[in-house]
């Protein structure tokens, strides 16, 4: 946790904390308030006590560009319910594509060598033929399309191009395969399917048109399906009716794009949730409250202007990838990269960095400590004095990743852990380019956000673990659920335990020194090298193995990493054998993705339910690391967990890398 007397790795010098954004900002909030604002905790209170001033000024402060202003900023008080600039119209591509100039866009790098660049009037031009087409195909505001790609610059044409008429757009990444795609894709109901032909991960390429097929068959509305290539033969494999993508967007220039003003809450783009009590849930965001999250996020609590070159390693997948795409509002240079970030080897993503002159440099905490525990030293190997930011999610990054970072990378840098998530598409907690950095520690809460660790009872504390909830409305929430109606599993989603409040489902400390410290989910969702992973997206593929006649699985610390513990009950006579162990982890890894294979695999004679039938999966988690379970008495058979903590004591093998 850290004591009051502990020294940051980094403090800001009183030259750069005079010139970051986020003093811009306290000082034009100053200026328009008539308050004054001593420090970033008083800053923070009146962001989120006068939270429509808060976001009205950010919103004009960031040049957000409304084709019509707000009657209303912030309609009632409440959570869920409240209305975010009423009145107001806008387009999310438009503010995204202010700049049409010569300045670089785009860099796009793959694994198999492939490297592109776009300038700010190319993407444009692009995004324009993307919107006419989808226009002549009749598709328009509320329409879905759908994309099943890999992180290319494609991608990002074909969301700029939705974005700009009013379509939906919604992606996953080609290692999904093809029940989670359909599993996800297929419940919004797509009118046009945008799909890789093929993509390279660890030195492998893998086709991906039996799996387009596959989605073009099990989704009924699906009306063209256009295939991006990664070879270098576009058409070869493609069958008939479908469209390339150079043919599909065709030949010469179109003019300036017509763009569609909807409203501030009109769909942008929709998420899927990990798929843990069945099919994922859709969670569908707004083009405002996306907008407007983004560029407080870029803008003041990373510092990213014109001249930064920002990288995330992500996939289309994630919602990184969505908030990625978000800093060409900024008009900065975004990099995107297709491939393994270990091939051919942990330095590869760094020497790409050197390459494509990174300044602010995103990953996942695992792939940091990867290359911790690896003894790599990145700054030995390229030269990486351009990058002043470093940031870090999808896990908690330890305190010795962030002294690694500091001793191996750049001394002189902001390591920004940061920490929200698919249902917000942005962050809770964040970096702040004027606040120390203490090892293990989130610098503070965002900009407009009440967050709070609290018990049970929904008291705030400081200095130990509590639930991180939401005390008041934002503007980025989900505007809903896909088909939910009624608005119930919404509600049940994030503010059943605490009405009116938002809980995220992770375990939060507060530090003496202002921080955060994440402990990971306080949910049965798994979150696995930086992706999240829904149980029953592992317990699908199993039905197909007759002789497993019951599984359970959790999300384990396998040292620095989380790795899945999978828990199977076996038939009679049935042993688990190093063969049985690699078909387990076969058809998982051919019918969900790589990321869903276990790192252990153990057999049990039983599996720990609920009174109602539910697998018990945080009592198993509970169990394996080493805590109390509560409420004995709501398991059916709660003697079933015996031979699981067995297993908790004698367990010390190394898991199966995959």
């Amino acid at each position: 946790m850290g004591s009051g007397s502990e020294r940051p790795l980094w403090k800001p010098s009183p030259e750069s904390i005079a010139a970051s954004e986020m003093t811009r900002f306290q000082r034009f909030a100053e200026e328009r308030t008539g308050k004054r604002f001593a420090s970033y905790a008083d800053l923070h209170e009146w962001s989120v006590s006068e939270s429509a001033a808060f976001w009205e000024l950010l919103a004009e402060f960031a040049g957000v560009v409304f084709h019509r202003p707000a009657d209303i900023v912030k309609g009632p008080d409440r959570m869920p319910g409240t209305k975010w600039f009423a009145g107001a119209r806008l387009n999310y591509a438009e503010n995204l594509m202010r700049y049409r100039d010569d300045h670089t866009a785009i860099i796009a790098v793959n694994e198999a060598g492939g490297y592109e660049r776009y300038s700010y009037s190319q993407l444009y031009r692009a995004a324009a033929k993307c919107a006419r087409v989808l226009r002549g195909l009749g598709i328009g505001p509320g329409d879905r399309v759908a994309g099943y790609t890999v992180n290319g610059p494609e991608a990002i044409v074909a969301l700029l191009g939705c974005a700009a008429i009013g379509a939906v757009w919604s992606s996953c990444s080609p290692d999904f395969g093809p029940a989670a795609a359909v599993d996800r894709l297929g419940q919004v109901r797509p009118r046009l399917l945008l799909a890789s032909d093929e993509y390279q991960y660890g030195g492998k390429r893998i086709d991906c048109l039996e799996t387009v097929r596959h989605i073009e068959r099990s989704v009924e509305t699906v009306e063209r399906v256009v295939v991006i290539p990664y070879g270098s033969d576009p058409s070869q494999g493609l069958d008939a009716g479908w469209l390339e993508w150079r043919e599909f967007l065709g030949e010469g220039d179109v003019g300036d794009i017509e763009f569609a003003y909807l409203p501030f809450d009109h769909p942008l783009y929709i998420l899927f949730s990990s798929g843990t009590t069945g099919a994922p849930k859709c969670i569908v965001h707004g083009a405002g409250g996306t907008l407007l999250q983004h560029r407080k996020e870029h803008l003041l609590h990373t510092g990213l202007g014109r001249d930064d070159v920002l990288f995330y390693f992500t996939t289309c997948g994630w919602m990184m990838w969505n908030w990625l795409a978000s800093a060409l509002a900024g008009g900065s240079t975004i990099v995107l990269y297709d491939g393994s970030p270990g091939y051919p080897d942990l330095n590869a993503l760094w020497r790409m960095a050197e390459r494509t002159g990174v300044t602010a440099f995103g990953a996942s905490a695992s792939f940091i400590e990867a290359c911790m525990r690896s003894g790599l030293s990145p700054r030995s190997v390229a030269d990486l004095s351009r990058i002043r930011a470093v940031l870090s999610t999808g896990s908690p990054l330890s305190a010795e990743g962030f002294r690694w970072v500091y001793q191996n990378v750049n001394s002189d840098l902001l390591l920004a852990s940061i920490s929200g998530g698919t249902d917000i598409v942005s962050c809770f907690v964040l970096g702040n380019p004027n606040l120390p950095v203490y090892a293990g520690q989130i610098q503070c809460v965002g900009l407009g956000l009440d967050v709070a660790a609290v018990d049970p009872s929904g008291k705030s504390i400081v200095g130990e673990k509590g639930e991180l909830v939401c005390r008041r409305p934002f503007p980025c929430m989900p505007i809903y659920f896909w088909n939910d109606p009624d608005g119930e599993k919404y509600r049940e989603a994030y503010f059943a335990d605490y009405p009116g409040w938002w809980r995220h489902g992770d375990y939060m400390a507060v530090t003496e020194q202002g921080g955060m410290v994440i402990y990971g989910r306080s949910d049965a969702t798994l979150n696995i090298r930086g992706v999240r992973i829904g149980t029953a997206e592992i317990y699908r593929p199993l039905e197909s193995l007759p002789w497993i006649v019951n599984s359970l699985a959790i999300e384990q610390r396998a040292g620095r990493d989380a790795e899945i513990v999978l828990f199977v009950v076996l038939g009679d006579g049935v042993e688990l054998t190093p063969e049985s162990e690699s078909e387990i982890r076969s058809v998982i890894r051919q019918q969900a993705s790589p990321r869903h294979v276990p790192g252990y695999i153990y057999a049990v004679p039983d599996i720990p339910v609920t009174r109602n039938g539910k697998k018990a999966e945080l009592a198993v988690r509970k169990v394996v690391e080493g805590d109390r379970i509560p409420n004995l008495n709501a398991l059916a058979n709660p003697e079933c967990l015996e031979a699981i903590r067995r297993f908790a004591a004698v367990s010390a093998r190394e898991p199966v890398s995959d």
